[in-house]
């Protein structure tokens, strides 16, 4: 029976292969405390039983849409279906805390604050971070904040980025940005949607006392290297302005020739090229994309890009410091310069 003085939240949990957290995962999420929580759960290719299996545990609702939406449509997918007042996004390979949803809907209280996320921890050592936020480059990379460090804040915190793995907002707000872009299938959907929500004027903040465990595993093949990158040239070029684009134009071809000589190198080289070849038979969607972002952005570019760093400090590209340190020193200086012109 459902408190009507409580939350109404749903969360939104994709099934894809075989997951060996999943069934945890819903459970931990309908196990959560001081909300009336829901679970909407995508069949987005799951290759074993869990889904026919918690399909019949009451508050769980089943999506099948018969194909892999990617995780932009697959989250679409559930949020259409959906009937709380809150959204939560949760990675079928990650648990949450009895507290963590309620804490995540405490902080949307405030009229400021458009996106909350989890403190997102470590599987195999929960003591250490996830992510404590998203970074988001100036050049349209992002990473995850605070990798590998133990958590030592005790109030939430300002972030460029929320990570997927764990957040909330409300169902308005969802609606009024329409959700994710599906043409990202996956990676760099949650900076669209952070990055957005700051152009709004809102706030996205990460919160450390509501706790995501997380079985991350960083994967390196050609088809993920393919979508981030190609969903990183997505993001810069519907989101930044075109005075931005202009400014940033040196570092932007230079970082496009170390990506090309990265990919050379290791041989997916194809891919980044591929990636290109979509952007150019896509010009027009992501031009009336462009279109539809910009025109809802409501407060100035050079306000909402404060969030941005000009450092490249992601653990999960290897670059060496005679060439990291010199390369953020200039970069940080040419940021510095231009900025005032954005």
């Amino acid at each position: 029976m459902t408190d009507s003085r409580l939350p109404r939240v749903s969360a939104i949990v994709l099934a894809w292969k075989s997951e060996p957290w999943l069934r945890r995962s819903v459970t931990a999420l309908l196990g959560s405390e001081k909300v009336d929580l829901d679970v909407v759960l995508v069949d987005n290719g799951c290759t074993d039983d869990d889904v026919e299996v918690l399909a019949q545990l009451p508050g769980v609702t089943v999506v099948r849409p018969g194909r892999n939406l990617g995780y932009s449509g697959g989250n679409n997918a559930g949020v259409a279906v959906a009937e709380g007042d809150y959204v939560a996004l949760i990675n079928g390979d990650a648990i949450v805390e009895p507290n963590t949803v309620a804490r995540l809907v405490e902080e949307l209280a405030r009229p400021d604050v458009g996106i909350a996320a989890a403190g997102v921890r470590l599987a195999e050592n929960p003591a250490l971070l996830n992510s404590s936020g998203n970074m988001v480059h100036v050049l349209g990379i992002s990473w995850v904040g605070g990798l590998g460090e133990p958590e030592t804040r005790t109030a939430p915190t300002e972030v460029a980025g929320a990570m997927g793995a764990g957040l909330v907002t409300t169902r308005e707000h969802w609606d009024r940005l329409g959700g994710f872009f599906e043409q990202y299938f996956a990676y760099h959907e949650d900076a669209d949607l952070s990055i957005r929500t700051w152009r709004l004027g809102l706030k996205v903040v990460n919160v450390p006392d509501a706790v995501v465990v997380h079985r991350y595993e960083f994967s390196r093949n050609t088809e993920k290297f393919y979508l981030v990158e190609r969903n990183r040239l997505i993001f810069v070029t519907t989101l930044w302005s075109a005075r931005a684009l202009l400014l940033l134009a040196p570092a932007l071809f230079a970082l496009e020739l170390a990506m090309l000589a990265l990919a050379l190198k290791e041989g997916w080289a194809k891919d980044k090229v591929r990636g290109w070849v979509w952007l150019w038979r896509n010009r027009a969607v992501l031009r009336e994309r462009r279109a539809l972002v910009r025109g809802m952005q409501t407060i100035p570019d050079s306000e909402w890009m404060r969030v941005l760093t000009p450092r490249l400090d992601t653990p999960l590209i290897q670059v060496p410091a005679v060439i990291l340190r010199p390369l953020n020193a200039v970069t940080t200086a040419y940021w510095k310069l231009i900025r005032r012109f954005v």
